[in-house]
């Protein structure tokens, strides 16, 4: 990060990612007066965020692991462009604390919070630690990672528990295990997954919560110890611990509790001692206790969400607090709710077919559109999505003045967004919003595996 007390205002960053997030970004950069560096891989030539950008580097073949996850080729990229500052989006290397550690060696800033601030929230025993100093409930778990002796750690717990990847993210390397029994094989799948995703097996226990919600609380901390925290994002909807869909502020969420989580949060990140934008999120119960899960140290993908409730441009306020300057407004100011939001996940995926990945040409683009309605996506009619990165295409956000109408508002946009040449999610999204637990609130992280469920009930049936 900028020195502390000391404003450095960028003049070119560079924007380590690729397609939405990046035309994000580089929007964001150019209402500010900063020139744009973008980095593409060779499959990305014709990518949006390429023609968009002041200047534009290419990094390497169009594999990830060649390209957006080759830290000496961004880094070297940022050089030769002279860009003093890099944003790193979200996914790839947003929390990869070597690539963090080598944007700061380089001289160059770092949008976001330090390498060692990374490091530290990435493992999330660690995390926990510091949110139990910090006051905060978290699950009954083990203490830091378990080693050779996790069928006793397990005992202690007691069953049904989730065993976690230490560096995990993304659902990746996590089980839920109901029984002591089946403790070895779930426990060795994970720790294989967590090796192949993170090239890290360190593991970890928490107490299962049985249908919670997945709540989570966006923060922002500058420099100068001041810390924010906006409100709630409920994230329940989800898929294999994906989300799908995500609304501000959560039907479940009353004033009160909403107050303890936002609380919570901000003595999260004070313990942290952090700086920049974060999301710290919890598990939830039916009682409406919550609990600390992780710090996520980058935007997260529904930061839209909470940009229409409170009315501010997160990624502008990314930027600023790195430059050195101090939030702008009040904690009053940020908990403000201006509006009821969801957003939902637009993926070029078959829902019929286990939600199988449907790269492929665009032959028809026409998003939905009037009042309320934001579309946030890389792409056009024509445009050819690589097999080789996420199936994510666009992320419909709908604001209204209530829930009611909010819900009424989606239906309509999901009906007349029309994407012809590869098949999509919308039409999964249009059975979320015509279901009656998800209309009435009554939602929880296992709505859409019963969902699945019933529709294969039915189809047996025929």
């Amino acid at each position: 990060m900028s020195g502390k007390n000391k404003i450095t205002p960028f003049h070119k960053v560079l924007v380590a990612n690729r397609g939405e997030i990046a035309l994000r970004v580089l929007r964001t950069l150019k209402e500010m007066n900063i020139k744009s560096v973008a980095i593409y891989s060779e499959a990305d030539r014709n990518c949006l965020h390429v023609r968009m950008a002041d200047e534009a580097v290419c990094i390497g073949p169009a594999s990830s692991s060649q390209s957006y996850l080759n830290i000496d080729a961004i880094v070297t990229a940022a050089k030769i462009t002279g860009a003093d500052a890099v944003h790193p989006g979200y996914g790839f290397l947003s929390e990869n604390a070597d690539f963090a550690a080598a944007v700061e060696k380089a001289g160059i800033v770092f949008i976001g919070p330090t390498a060692k601030t990374i490091s530290m929230l990435g493992v999330k025993s660690t995390a926990r630690e510091i949110a139990v100093k910090a006051g905060v409930p978290v699950t009954p778990g083990s203490d830091g990672v378990v080693g050779k002796n996790y069928h006793a750690v397990a005992r202690k717990i007691g069953f049904p528990l989730m065993i976690k990847a230490a560096l995990g993210g993304g659902g990746k390397g996590m089980r839920a295990c109901l029984k002591e029994a089946d403790l070895d094989r779930m426990f060795k799948t994970a720790q294989a997954e967590a090796r192949a995703n993170f090239g890290d097996d360190r593991m970890y226990f928490e107490k299962l919560v049985l249908n919670p919600r997945h709540i989570e609380v966006q923060v922002a901390a500058d420099n100068y110890g001041n810390v924010v925290a906006f409100a709630e994002r409920d994230c329940s909807l989800q898929r294999r611990h994906q989300k799908l869909v995500e609304e501000s502020p959560s039907p479940f969420v009353d004033n009160k509790t909403r107050l303890q989580l936002q609380a919570a949060a901000c003595n999260v990140v004070k313990a942290a001692k952090y700086s920049g934008l974060g999301t710290v999120e919890f598990l939830m119960a039916p009682t409406k206790e919550f609990y600390f899960m992780e710090v996520n140290t980058r935007l997260q993908v529904e930061h839209p969400v909470t940009e229409e409730v409170c009315g501010y441009d997160l990624v502008k306020l990314q930027i600023q607090i790195a430059q050195g300057e101090k939030l702008p407004f009040s904690q009053k100011e940020a908990a403000t709710i201006r509006c009821h939001a969801i957003e939902h996940r637009i993926n070029a995926e078959d829902s019929e077919q286990n939600f199988a990945p449907c790269p492929g040409t665009v032959t028809e683009w026409t998003p939905a559109g009037g009042l309320g309605v934001r579309i946030d996506s890389h792409i056009y009619t024509g445009y050819t999505i690589p097999s080789f990165y996420d199936s994510l295409i666009a992320k419909l956000i709908v604001t209204a003045p209530d829930r009611a109408r909010l819900l009424a508002r989606s239906r309509r946009c999901l009906d007349d967004f029309c994407v012809e040449g590869v098949k999509t999610t919308i039409a999964f999204h249009r059975k979320i919003v015509t279901n009656a637990d998800f209309i009435s609130g009554n939602t929880d992280t296992g709505l859409i595996e019963r969902m699945l469920k019933q529709e294969k009930g039915h189809e047996s049936q025929r």
